[in-house]
């Protein structure tokens, strides 16, 4: 898959940002060509290089229909999860790591009912806050809103 500058693409595990450039580079001797991608939050650079793009999972930012379907996952029911922490944990991480937008949202909406339900460990407060930040991400380039605007509306979908 190729992407051109300007296009608004979704890192797994960082989230969404803007391809700025496409530079050829030479790190550790190799010449290479590399997509700059900046990411709206935490205005940070990522280069991601053009041959690894399939593994690394770099894809689109979804569309309208999409954050539909994300709103209606964050809306939804909690679903079964291991009480088991070590499990849960592990199985969310896969969620997060697949890139894939509504598996972050099922993994943001069932840890935000736990941490009302019953609290959450360290370790899980970090990764809900990990999984929202990637979520408030790609929803921000997808709506062509503020980081604000989506915050609020997770806070109001997540109660």
């Amino acid at each position: 898959m190729t992407f051109n500058i300007g296009d608004k693409v979704v890192y797994p595990m960082h989230g969404a940002g803007i391809i700025e450039a496409i530079e050829e580079k030479e790190v550790l001797g190799e010449k290479q060509t590399y997509y700059i991608m900046k990411l709206p939050i935490g205005d940070m650079k990522v280069m991601i290089p053009t041959d690894n793009v399939a593994e690394i999972g770099l894809r689109q930012v979804i569309d309208n229909e999409d954050v539909e379907k994300v709103f209606e996952i964050l809306r939804g029911e909690k679903s079964n999860m291991s009480q088991n922490w070590n499990r849960r944990y592990r199985a969310n991480m896969e969620k997060i790591k697949s890139g894939d937008i509504f598996e972050v949202a099922e993994v943001v909406r069932n840890l935000a009912i736990r941490d009302r339900e019953k609290g959450l460990s360290t370790g899980e407060r970090k990764m809900l806050d990990n999984a929202r930040q990637i979520l408030i991400s790609e929803l921000v380039l997808a709506q062509d809103a503020t980081e604000e605007e989506v915050e609020e509306t997770l806070n109001q979908l997540l109660g």
